[in-house]
């Protein structure tokens, strides 16, 4: 059986942008969501975890490098380049997060 690919989605506050992917894509990856400035930020443990890295901000990836330095040259880090204007599950939300990962994978 192939492996399924860990995926470990990244955005600000794991509320909104990162929650909403981490459940909509569980079904393709093995998923965790993590935020970068909330009350338990991502951790070296998490960000080691996953295959691949997608972040919903460039700025989120810079953030990363600056955190994790380590693991970040041995990561993919992919942007979705989708602002924090959405809420948890909003269909706009997965119809961007959707159209975005099939571009991706």
């Amino acid at each position: 059986m192939a492996k399924v690919m860990k995926v470990l989605f990244i955005c600000n506050q794991n509320e909104n942008r990162s929650k909403t992917a981490e459940k909509l894509f569980k079904d393709r990856f093995e998923t965790k969501s993590g935020g970068l400035y909330n009350t338990k930020p991502v951790t070296e443990k998490q960000i080691s975890w996953a295959d691949i890295i997608i972040v919903m901000e460039n700025a989120q990836r810079s953030e990363i490098a600056k955190r994790f330095p380590n693991q970040y040259i041995q990561k993919q880090i992919l942007s979705l380049d989708i602002p924090d204007v959405y809420h948890y599950n909003q269909p706009e939300l997965i119809k961007s997060l959707n159209s975005k990962m099939n571009e991706l994978f």
